[in-house]
Formats: structure tokens, sequence, C-alpha cells
């Protein structure tokens, strides 16, 4: 795909080389990063373009995985120096990870910038990156329609004030049971959710982990399962997959109502099930869109 026009959803995040040990095999120098699970999961669904950083020690290959996936790759900005690493081992269980080692490397200077073509984007994916970055692409953008952040506790603990001022320029906010329990000092972490959505934002994802999500609004609750995978491979990026699946399928929807922010995050989750059974975007690369219906509609099944 050539990278002119316009694209329908712009993700600004990481891009990483990944070295993963997991029970089932140890794999070096994986393409990762929020914004490459991001986008390879949207592309599904909608044509998305990536903002990042790689440094000049990042494969060609993984460029070529980018366009074979048709993901616009005009805001990667690549830079002299090593890319950002991460090396890590997952428990038996799959549920746990100790991070081995973390170089930022090119990343740590990383300051997004926006084609042009991508400011007037309607939907937005502001992957877990510091605020103050955050901000700075929301100040780009021009009339987005939705736009979705991530955070963690990092950026809670250490950039509190402008977290806050993200949270009321963005319409979801994503966090777990102890980022919202952290961010608002309650116990409860429903209780939490709904003093977030004080805060700001429209909607609030609670991320669950394997046991799926809750989608938090004005006018109630609404739980999102997990589809059960079998045999897991690899769990890396796939809190970054269900967000790229679900803004992928919103964008395709053209709805932003409850109910199609509900489907579109079903989706989300089908899209995730499918990135944790290979290592790195390998799923992804080989998934057809037959099989992801299929899957799709299998899960309707289970969760009536």
């Amino acid at each position: 795909m050539t990278d002119t026009g316009k694209v329908d959803i712009v993700v600004v995040g990481s891009v990483a080389l990944d070295t993963i040990e997991t029970p089932v095999a140890k794999r070096e120098n994986l393409l990762g990063g929020s914004v490459s699970y991001a986008c390879g999961a949207a592309s599904f669904f909608a044509r998305p373009g990536m903002v990042g950083v790689a440094g000049s020690d990042f494969p060609a290959e993984h460029i070529q995985c980018y366009r074979d996936l048709g993901i616009d790759i005009r805001g990667l900005q690549q830079e002299e120096g090593k890319t950002f690493r991460w090396s890590g081992v997952y428990e038996e269980d799959m549920n746990n990870r100790r991070t081995l080692s973390t170089e930022l490397n090119v990343f740590a200077g990383f300051k997004p910038s926006l084609p042009a073509e991508y400011r007037t984007s309607p939907y937005l994916f502001l992957a877990n990156i510091a605020p103050e970055l955050q901000l700075h692409v929301l100040g780009e953008v021009q009339n987005a329609r939705f736009v979705v952040a991530d955070t963690m506790d990092l950026w809670i603990n250490t950039a509190r004030p402008a977290l806050e001022e993200v949270m009321k320029r963005v319409d979801m906010i994503a966090v777990n049971d102890s980022e919202a329990r952290l961010l608002t000092g309650e116990k409860n972490t429903i209780s939490a959710a709904r003093a977030i959505l004080k805060m700001g934002p429209k909607y609030v994802a609670l991320k669950k982990g394997e046991h799926g999500a809750l989608l938090f609004h004005a006018g109630g609750v609404l739980i999102i399962p997990a589809y059960p995978v079998e045999d897991v491979r690899d769990p890396t990026g796939a809190g970054d997959a269900f967000a790229g699946g679900f803004i992928g399928a919103l964008a395709l929807s053209g709805s932003t109502d409850p109910s199609d922010i509900a489907e579109a995050m079903l989706r989300g989750s089908v899209l995730a099930s499918f990135a944790v059974e290979a290592f790195s975007l390998d799923r992804l690369r080989t998934l057809t869109r037959a099989e992801l219906d299929a899957r799709v509609a299998e899960f309707r099944k289970i969760i009536v």
C-alpha cells in the first residue's frame, strides 16, 4: 500500500525490539511496541497510521511487516541509534512476567510529530506514553471524533497534573484495577471507575486482563469478557491489540453510541485472542478476515 492520502486512525506509541521467554519458547529481536500491536489489529477494520520512533538498527523486514498489514508509516520516525529494546520472562501461568531489561535508546527523546494528513484523522489512540507527549499530540489533531488514551501507574505517580488534563480532553481512558484505585483513592474499583468519569472522559475501560474489561459510562456499565484461548504462546501486546482492534472496529462502524462501543470492544477482545497465539505479530500476519469474522460470531454465541 502506498503511504499517501488520509488515514482513518492514528496510533501514537512505542516501537520496540523485544526478547521474550515464555514457557513455550524464547525468541529474540522480535517486532514489538504498543504502536505495532495496535496498528496491526486496527488494520483489519480500517487504515491506521502509526506515529513512533525506531533506530537505525530497525530491521527492514519489520518495515515490510507494517506494509503487508496495510499500515501507513509516514509518522514513523527513524533516528540514528538503537531502537527501544525490552526483554522479559513470563511465568508458567502466562499472567505474570518479570522484566529483565529496558533500554529506551531513541525512544528516550521521542517527540511525536504528526504528518499533515494525520491531523484530521477522526480516530486517535494514544498508547502508554508520557501524558505530556499525549497532550502534545492532542494539540496537533483537529476535530477528532473519538480519542482513546492508555496510561499506567508511573504517570499517575509522576505526571498527575498532565494526566488529569489528558483525561479532560479524551473520550475514553483505559486503566486496570490498581491504576483506577491509585488514580482516585477509592478502594472499590467500581467506585474508582465512576470517580474517573467525573474527571472528564465519557468512557472508562477498566481492563481485567484474561477476564476481559468493564466499560463504564454515564448510562451504566457493560461487561466485555475475554475470548478464551487454549494455546497462549506470547501474551505480549495483548492489551494494545485489544485497543487497536477496538478503535479499528469503531472506525468501521462510524458510530460512538454505547452499544456500538461495546461491540467494538468485543471485536477488540477477539483480535487480542489471535495476537497471543504466536510471538510478536506473527499470528496477525497470517490472520484472514474470514477467520476473524468466524471467531467474532462464535464469541457472540458463547457470551449470550
